[in-house]
């Protein structure tokens, strides 16, 4: 990829600073609040499935130090401008050229065995192909649509890595949650949702999910994010999120 097709961008307020295509799926809103909605703790083993160029699993870096952070991501060019960002950035992280659909053994042999992790971090492709139209960039279309195994195919996979008692935080459009719990039916319980709302006022856009690989308690539904007051004012309270001057309710350990 031709530096001309490479910006650099300042995310967290400036905290985070990323190498990035000037087209296709780009750093944005849903990344950060992610890393910002994931409980870590120092010393923990944390997977980014599907990275791009290591935005949130980077983001969540940034605020908790002292992860063992793998960076999973299936495109060459952009798996080495994750590792050129955390390398940047000063965030120890391993990159992987790894498809999230690959099986157990292609797993294993990077190091991301069964049982083996304590958090999975993920942003899948998730617009319905049926309601939205292929953007004419392939690279931006595989990020942006879901199939009908995408959100199946990835949590499989995180459930695979996961420890007992493991945690999974995902971002999903809100209009999907019946997909997420379906999802998430087997093998993982203790659900925690967090709503997105662009505006105050308006139905979410996004879900964010906490799951708990083997967990037994009842699912919990927090108070919603809200973006922007009915005017699109933005709220100041998630501006600090985004700013990286701190976390979401779910991403308190």
């Amino acid at each position: 990829m031709s530096d001309a097709a490479i910006s650099e961008d300042a995310v967290l307020g400036g905290q985070l600073r990323l190498r990035q295509p000037t087209s296709g799926h780009r750093a944005g809103h849903d990344a950060i609040l992610l890393a910002a909605a994931t409980a870590a703790r120092p010393g923990d083993r944390v997977v980014d499935l599907g990275a791009g160029v290591g935005t949130a699993g980077l983001a969540l870096a940034r605020r908790v130090s002292g992860l063992g952070l793998t960076l999973v991501e299936r495109a060459p060019d952009l798996a080495q401008l994750a590792r050129d960002n955390a390398d940047a950035n000063g965030l120890p992280a391993a990159v992987v050229v790894l498809d999230v659909a690959a099986d157990a053994a292609a797993f294993a042999a990077v190091g991301l065995g069964p049982d083996s992790v304590d958090a999975v971090l993920m942003n899948p492709p998730f617009h319905d192909a049926a309601r939205h139209r292929a953007s004419p960039d392939a690279a931006r279309a595989s990020a942006h649509l879901a199939t009908a195994t995408t959100l199946e195919t990835w949590t499989h996979a995180a459930r695979r890595m996961l420890k007992s008692g493991g945690v999974l935080t995902l971002i999903w459009r809100a209009d999907g949650l019946g997909e997420v719990l379906t999802a998430l039916g087997r093998g993982f319980g203790s659900l925690a949702l967090q709503p997105v709302h662009g505006q105050s006022g308006k139905p979410a856009i996004r879900i964010l999910v906490r799951a708990v690989k083997g967990g037994r308690a009842p699912t919990q539904i927090l108070a919603g994010v809200v973006l922007n007051d009915a005017a699109g004012v933005p709220n100041e309270d998630v501006a600090r999120v985004l700013a990286g001057q701190g976390a979401l309710a779910l991403g308190t350990p």
